[in-house]
């Protein structure tokens, strides 16, 4: 079978140890005689599973003592819903920041349980896509906090500073950042993640929030979606999705034996400059987005004509690279490349673009 590289933006790959520690312990598990997916969420198998798999995310973010961490159904986009329901009133305002897709949509949904303030901070800067700085972002002086999305993934566009809103609670959605790059939690009083990315299977998200901030939640907040009931129920309200739970605590300790966090960054931007290199350097390849800008995860670029595009993507799926092709709504291309995804897969990606430009450019 010949090699794949495998570029899915999400549900994204997993670490090949990961995966073979998981299959060979599916059917009999830790010689228990039974698989880790037909066992009660209640038992204190599972149970050991779950503490173990938050101290390690405590761990690798470095998360403080009045912080606590949720893993909740729905999804980054059942997030959308649960954020308004849970910090605000029906006439509350929070601003929320359009960069992209993904910002954007959040927006739209927390329209219905709040007043949202929608501030475009996507500008053209020297003819590149860009992001307005921070500190010129108009924020209400009413808002209760401000929501973004510090990496499009369908754009290739990232937000790079962190926040200094001091008066302002900030929420991110760091569903294709987490694990990828240091963060100081103490800026961000929620943060929150789907697990499809840089964590595990699809299933869970993710919610790392303050204390103070769990309190009672609008009265049309579903108990699945309500902090309170999650943090009371350990986060299983509900059976949860248990082996997705389990395979992303295995991640989890695959990211500490590789070094951690810090070396997860060091590794995304090496692996981001293979590929951006050759772009910078090309006549046919082309990322509109401003370096400042550029997201080490979502590689995103264009051909210069639709006809090479096609070729190009019909030429790399027969060398065993894969899922490339990036989301309708924005075209082109697009290299998914979080911390699964081995360096040694980026330079092969990257020599046959070198190889595909000298064929056809």
């Amino acid at each position: 079978m010949k090699e794949v590289h495998n570029f899915s933006a999400g549900p994204a790959m997993l670490p090949k140890e990961v995966l073979i520690e998981a299959k060979n312990n599916f059917c009999n598990w830790k010689n228990n005689g039974f698989s880790i997916i037909e066992i009660s969420h209640r038992s204190h198998f599972f149970l050991e599973i779950i503490e173990e798999a938050e101290n390690n995310v405590r761990e690798l973010l470095n998360i403080p003592n009045n912080y606590k961490v949720l893993f909740c159904p729905g999804g980054a986009r059942g997030q959308f819903s649960a954020i308004p329901m849970n910090l605000l009133n029906k006439n509350d305002e929070a601003d929320y920041i359009d960069s992209g897709y993904w910002s954007n949509l959040a927006a739209i949904e927390s329209s219905k349980y709040c007043c949202s303030n929608i501030i475009d901070v996507k500008q053209i800067h020297n003819k590149k896509k860009s992001i307005l700085p921070m500190k010129y972002w108009n924020l209400s002086e009413k808002s209760v906090y401000v929501h973004y999305c510090p990496n499009e993934t369908i754009s290739g566009i990232a937000i790079h500073e962190e926040p200094n809103f001091f008066d302002k609670k900030i929420i991110c959605d760091f569903s294709s950042f987490i694990f990828s790059k240091v963060i100081d939690i103490k800026k961000y009083s929620l943060i929150y993640a789907s697990s499809q990315k840089n964590i595990g299977p699809a299933g869970i998200t993710i919610i790392i929030i303050l204390d103070e901030l769990i309190k009672k939640a609008q009265k049309i907040t579903p108990s699945i979606l309500n902090y309170k009931i999650l943090l009371k129920s350990r986060s299983m309200f509900n059976t949860p999705a248990t082996f997705s739970w389990y395979l992303s605590g295995l991640v989890f300790k695959w990211i500490k034996k590789m070094g951690g966090v810090q070396k997860m960054e060091l590794l995304n931007q090496r692996k981001a400059k293979y590929l951006y290199s050759v772009i910078d350097s090309s006549y046919i390849y082309i990322n509109d987005v401003h370096p400042k800008n550029r997201s080490i995860t979502n590689v995103v670029f264009k051909l210069r004509e639709l006809d090479l595009e096609k070729k190009f993507l019909i030429e790399s799926e027969k060398q065993g690279f894969l899922f490339l092709k990036n989301h309708f709504i924005e075209g082109g291309i697009r290299a998914s490349i979080y911390n699964s995804m081995d360096i040694r897969s980026v330079k092969s990606l990257s020599e046959f673009m070198i190889l595909f430009e000298k064929k056809y450019g």
